[in-house]
């Protein structure tokens, strides 16, 4: 149908599904020389078949009524980064919500996971979701249980909107728990679907809709996912279309984390552990760099070299002469004596019956 549309139009498209017989150019081109030609007859008749119960006035009436919207590519708040799907590019977009959708994806994270997550995984999404939009960037996800209501729960405790891609249509709430979630993300985001009222969701509209949420974000983490998981449908689609894709490391006997693992060993993914990792990974170059994560900072890293030396020497019990100490440090006796005085002002040493030892700090 994308193909149908780009050739002809929108208009030209449904005339042709409407008369029932397809340009025969356009049948030749989709068959000729392909190892697996579609069965574009097939097509044909489930689209007019489709197109007996379309009522689209009912649709914009609905849509209407709730306060939603429907944009097509070229309206002003069409994500133009949509246009990467090609012939699998959205035909319109359902949004109802607060937020501009075009603006909201300008800076914009894909969080997905498993719908049975871990608390780990719970904790780590909604972590994520609230760094990246306390650092202004919009998180997309499905509204799913699980690693995606994590990550649009934490988000939402930020200044940044959040976009919700379903697999139904705006006006149904599934899964049904997540009715409050729905209603604040309306309030301060966007939510997004190509079904248009009242479609209830299938097993293949959800693998469907990956691809916008793959589509409309710079880039997408995985953050908990085991084999089979759709969330690595998600990232099969980020990949596919150049995006950064990132996966989270779980602990190595959980299988809600073996999805993310395999992403990672194969090197499809980079392995990031928080929000400063994924803007460093999807941000501006130079802009947007994750610190280097260090140890905790010690009072004896600021010491010098010397200094440093002298005090290793220091024994932790019994007490060490000076020149013991500078055996041992392998400087010279001026140079402990002095040192020995600094380390003893700053507590880190003090006299014992037979010389020098380490105080002990309780």
């Amino acid at each position: 149908m994308g193909r149908l549309v780009a050739a002809y139009g929108p208009e030209g498209a449904l005339g042709q599904v409407r008369q029932g017989r397809l340009d025969p150019c356009f049948v030749e081109e989709m068959t000729s020389g392909k190892s697996r030609p579609p069965d574009v007859e097939r097509h044909l008749r489930a689209w007019r078949a489709r197109l007996q119960g379309a009522d689209p006035v009912a649709d914009l009436d609905e849509g209407a009524r709730l306060g939603a919207r429907l944009i097509v590519p070229g309206d002003l708040e069409w994500p133009t980064q949509l246009d990467d799907l090609g012939p699998e590019r959205p035909l319109a977009l359902w949004l109802r919500g607060d937020a501009d959708l075009r603006f909201s994806c300008l800076r914009s994270v894909a969080v997905v996971g498993s719908r049975a997550a871990t608390p780990y995984g719970t904790h780590v999404s909604a972590e994520m979701g609230a760094g990246l939009a306390e650092a202004g960037w919009t998180v997309i996800s499905g509204g799913a249980y699980g690693v995606d209501a994590a990550a649009h729960r934490g988000s939402l405790a930020g200044s940044a909107p959040t976009v919700a891609v379903l697999a139904c249509g705006i006006d149904i709430v599934y899964p049904a728990a997540n009715h409050a979630l729905f209603a604040a993300v309306r309030g301060k985001g966007v939510i997004v679907s190509e079904c248009p009222p009242g479609v209830r969701p299938t097993r293949p509209r959800f693998l469907i809709r990956n691809r916008v949420i793959a589509a409309l974000s710079r880039g997408t983490v995985v953050v908990e996912a085991a084999l089979r998981s759709g969330a690595l449908n998600t990232a099969t689609h980020a990949v596919a279309l150049r995006r950064h894709l990132a996966a989270v490391p779980g602990p190595v006997t959980s299988e809600n984390s073996a999805g993310c693992h395999r992403l990672i060993r194969r090197a499809e993914a980079v392995c990031v552990t928080s929000c400063r990792d994924v803007i460093e990974l999807v941000g501006a170059i130079g802009d947007d760099l994750a610190p280097e994560p260090r140890g905790p900072v010690l009072p004896r890293d600021s010491l010098d070299d010397e200094t440093r030396a002298v005090l290793e020497s220091v024994p932790a019990r019994s007490g060490a002469g000076p020149a013991t100490i500078a055996v041992a440090a392998g400087v010279d006796i001026p140079t402990v004596l002095s040192r020995l005085g600094a380390l003893a002002a700053a507590g880190y040493v003090e006299r014992a019956g037979r010389g020098w030892r380490l105080r002990h700090i309780h």
